[in-house]
């Protein structure tokens, strides 16, 4: 400053002005003279930018729930699995004795196990005394030897080797299904007495509710359903008093391209009412539930399908099904998991499957079947990784919030990327994310109310939410905590950490976390993750691993890592929702 004082001084005084009117240039001179004295010494750093006052950096959310009462009751079974019947075509249905698969299944129960899928209809029952013979070859069957009883069920531990050599048919036959998947041409699959055997003592065994989905596309020249095949297996499941629920058929919206022949709605309405005749005369099933139509994603055909069926059928269903797929597996990038647009486009499903439904049988419950993220068997290091994990867990948190009543998993374990297990029995991020989502959620769902959350909209652009939070009272099958609890999960998207207070009825209250980040150096792409910090594997073949959550003190801010997913569970809130069944 000295030197801008001395400066006018050194002018001529009769071209001199008014020291006022030389404050600007000299602050002008002195910033120029800063920057290059800052530039001589090496200083790249940016000038310091004053911060309006009372602005933070941060945004905190406020976060409160309502105790009273819940929005929504959903099943127990709400989060169910599916199974499909290609494992008869790859040989997998024969290791679902093995004790590590049943381990993990029974992680997961109680659940529906759907058996159903694309190779629904070109599947035909046969009741043979020798199925080795049908096979032809070596009978991989004959690898459960020393079978474990275990409450009557049928455990095995198969060799190593014989493992490697199923993987190795598995990894042939895998090239065919993705042809018939992408051709759209699918062969016939035989199933024998001994392979549902398999199949209900798996089931059993891991404590799920089996769900087996019929062949429909068998029709008479009327075109009418040929139920042959199906009385044969019904009367044979009735002989050996198996506890199943039935559906009858898959997607069928796309049986002109699959079949070269169309079954309208109301033709499809008729053929489940067939398949209730045949149940009820059935002593062990004449009561049994029956779910369908199973249809695909409702564009307007498809609507138009499920209203011909509504008005026959609707009343003859225990629950109206469809299914849904995110994003076309061929063409599938890991940030395409992270777009909230795609997060929200099941929404809109519900409400068109909800209005139709509605019309018809107001309150009849909906079950979302055969859920995957990606098609066409999924992508490798994609659709089984932790990347995926945002749309499942988002899936889950939107269904029970719009009153969906069951959700199945496709698949737990089969061909493909899109299973929570994989074809080494070592379980995904799905399957983990799943196993904390069936320990801590309970089916009552509650209202989140937050503050601070979005930031102002701008004109003409869509604001969609990166932080997703759901609240649900917490399971009461977990003795950890008492009956009043709540359970928040939230899925952060952003790729900054947010900070959460806890409000109203929550606020100075235990917390218990649960917070679920990928392990490894693939990051997003890891097929392995840590709870809190440790990396979750199983302990042996027959034990799942203790999932510990970490205390927080009472009052604490919530923090969670930028693009991350957690549960947190709220102790002792004595929440009038919950302290009930």
């Amino acid at each position: 400053m000295r030197v801008l004082c001395a400066f006018p001084e050194a002018m001529p005084s009769s071209n001199s002005r008014p020291p006022s009117c030389l404050a600007p240039v000299a602050l002008f001179l002195a910033l120029l003279l800063h920057l290059s004295l800052s530039s001589q010494a090496g200083d790249r750093r940016p000038l310091p930018v004053d911060r309006a006052p009372g602005l933070k950096e941060k945004t905190l959310i406020l976060l409160d729930v309502s105790t009273k009462n819940p929005v929504r009751t959903v099943n127990e079974n709400f989060l169910s699995l599916q199974l499909d019947p290609s494992i008869i075509h790859d040989g997998w249905l024969d290791f679902l004795s093995s004790k590590r698969l049943v381990t993990l299944a029974r992680g997961l129960s109680p659940a529906f196990l759907r058996f159903g899928g694309k190779r629904t209809d070109f599947l035909q029952f046969q009741n043979l005394r020798n199925p080795a013979k049908s096979r032809g070859g070596l009978d991989i069957v004959r690898s459960d030897v020393a079978l474990d009883k275990q409450k009557g069920c049928k455990i095995a531990q198969h060799p190593d080797v014989m493992l490697e050599l199923q993987r190795e048919k598995a990894a042939q036959m895998h090239l065919v299904l993705l042809k018939e998947q992408f051709s759209n041409t699918y062969s016939n699959l035989i199933l024998t007495a001994r392979s549902l055997d398999k199949l209900y003592n798996f089931a059993d065994c891991s404590g799920l509710h089996l769900i087996f989905a019929l062949n429909a596309l068998r029709r008479n020249p009327n075109n009418s359903w040929n139920s042959s095949s199906a009385l044969s297996l019904l009367k044979y499941s009735a002989s050996k008093k198996y506890n199943i629920s039935w559906e009858l058929g898959n997607e069928p919206n796309n049986y002109r391209t699959m079949h070269g022949r169309a079954v309208n709605g109301s033709q499809l309405g008729k053929d489940y009412i067939q398949l209730k005749s045949l149940l009820q005369p059935i002593r062990i099933y004449s009561r049994a539930s029956l779910y369908g139509p199973n249809i695909g994603r409702p564009r307007k055909n498809v609507i138009a399908l499920l209203d011909g069926f509504m008005k026959v059928a609707g009343s003859t269903v225990d629950a109206v099904t469809w299914q849904h797929c995110y994003i076309d597996g061929r063409v599938v990038k890991v940030m395409d998991f992270l777009k909230t647009r795609l997060l929200d486009t099941l929404s809109d499903q519900i409400r068109k499957i909800q209005k139709v439904v509605n019309t018809y049988t107001p309150g009849k419950k909906i079950w979302l079947e055969g859920v995957v993220t990606t098609s066409a068997g999924g992508t490798n290091n994609l659709s089984d990784s932790y990347a995926a994990g945002f749309l499942w867990l988002n899936t889950l948190g939107m269904l029970a919030n719009q009153g969906i009543d069951v959700v199945i998993r496709h698949s737990f374990f089969d061909h493909g990327y899109n299973h929570l297990v994989d074809q080494n029995f070592n379980p995904l991020p799905d399957y983990w994310l799943s196993l904390l989502y069936k320990r801590l959620i309970g089916p009552k769902v509650l209202a989140v109310h937050v503050a601070g959350l979005q930031r102002k909209p701008r004109p003409g652009r869509v604001i969609r939410d990166k932080l997703r939070i759901y609240a649900h009272c917490t399971n009461h099958h977990n003795h950890n905590y008492v009956r009043g609890s709540i359970t928040l999960f939230i899925i952060n998207l952003h790729r900054s950490r947010k900070k959460i207070k806890l409000a109203g009825t929550l606020r100075d209250k235990l917390v218990h976390q649960y917070l679920l980040q990928p392990y490894g150096q693939e990051g997003l792409k890891s097929k392995s993750v840590q709870l809190n910090g440790q990396p979750l594997v199983m302990v042996d073949d027959g034990t799942l691993p203790e999932l510990k959550p970490r205390p927080l003190r009472a009052g604490r801010t919530l923090v969670i890592p930028p693009v991350t997913m957690g549960f947190y569970v709220v102790k002792n809130v004595n929440a009038l929702a919950c302290r009930y069944r």
